[in-house]
């Protein structure tokens, strides 16, 4: 293969067209669904190169448009790189008696051997006719030198960057449902991540749920309907009720959440969080912009929206006297007292008496 300057692509949040197939491809990235999402479009577009042919043009494919007889013009080899050895990688790669193309995946390359490292740079170098090689590599220091030598060598790498803050889980949301063809507002995008939590994959789920079983804008009140509510009573849902002071919400959330599966540690930790996050934004004062604040802060900007209204009525010793309540109550719901549910209540309760108190 000749040397020349890589290709870097990013990997798409939805299964999106891949690239014309490249020889060797280097997937690079520990989040998990979009690696994987990325070495499907790359079999993909293998395979389809495969079966079309040598005179086919290495158009965009994705991976959805694979079927199994495409790829079975081609043998697909997925092995991990831990435990495999370069014979073993030989012995994948080796011409077959019956013709037909070869796609070999080799996840996890930073586990590579000394001698299998090697080996896989020697195949990039110079790879067999109709022969792809698709390899992961978490991008981490553990053998980097694999991962740079197998970039200098002119294989084309795609990244995954690890999905962390709130506005890349918003953009990936996003990107689900507008990929199956459909629009969600913000308030619907945040009640989703509030009801079904940070996993990737189950966010894709959801997505596709959402976009198959409801019609219409997906906005907050379409998410609370659809998960009959489990969007609604979380433990962050508590936690606003009684920072506002709605002390009756408070309680029907409470025991709502607490019905349906909620863990009562989940809801004291969610109480904490919801007064730390009020100390946090009420000790900046409101001379600066939520925009401004925010990398400071290390929430978004509409969290500290939320915090500055749910402020109202609040004092410097009343969020202490909250906080003791807190505290007092995860004491007992880790095991110390006979009722998680009622130390909740009284934790609660005491938060709202201590939001109006002067």
């Amino acid at each position: 293969m000749a040397t020349g300057a890589q290709r870097e692509d990013t990997a798409s949040a939805v299964p999106a067209a891949a690239p014309a197939a490249a020889p060797v491809t280097v997937i690079v990235g520990d989040e998990e669904l979009l690696v994987e999402r990325a070495v499907r479009a790359a079999v993909a577009a293998a395979a389809a190169t495969i079966g079309a042919g040598p005179d086919a043009s290495a158009g965009d494919v994705s991976a959805s448009d694979v079927s199994a007889g495409d790829v079975s013009a081609a043998s697909v080899h997925d092995v991990s790189a831990a435990g495999l050895s370069a014979g073993e990688l030989s012995g994948l790669t080796a011409p077959s008696l019956f013709g037909g193309g070869c796609i070999v995946v080799v996840r996890s390359g930073q586990d590579a051997v000394k001698d299998l490292s090697a080996a896989l740079l020697r195949l990039a170098a110079s790879p067999p006719p109709d022969t792809y090689l698709v390899i992961s590599h978490a991008g981490g220091a553990k053998n980097k030198a694999l991962l740079t030598d197998l970039i200098e060598s002119g294989a084309r790498r795609v990244d995954c960057p690890a999905i962390k803050r709130f506005s890349d889980r918003m953009d990936f949301l996003r990107g689900e449902i507008r990929h199956a063809g459909r629009k969600a507002d913000d308030g619907g995008l945040r009640a989703l991540l509030d009801a079904v939590g940070n996993d990737l994959r189950d966010l894709a789920a959801a997505c596709s749920q959402l976009s198959s079983d409801t019609t219409g804008v997906i906005n907050a009140e379409v998410v609370s309907r659809y998960y009959h509510g489990r969007a609604e009573a979380t433990g962050f849902s508590v936690a606003d009720k009684a920072c506002e002071g709605k002390l009756a919400e408070a309680l029907e959330q409470l025991r709502w959440a607490l019905a349906t599966g909620t863990s009562p540690v989940l809801i004291s930790s969610a109480l904490a969080s919801g007064l730390r996050t009020l100390g946090l934004v009420g000790s900046v004062g409101r001379g600066l912009s939520p925009n401004a604040l925010a990398a400071d802060l290390g929430m978004p900007p509409w969290k500290i929206d939320k915090a500055r209204q749910q402020l109202r009525g609040w004092t410097g010793p009343g969020l202490a006297r909250a906080h003791a309540a807190v505290a007092e109550a995860d004491v007992q719901v880790k095991g110390e007292g006979a009722s998680a549910g009622y130390a909740l209540e009284r934790a609660i309760t005491t938060i709202v008496s201590c939001r109006d108190a002067r």
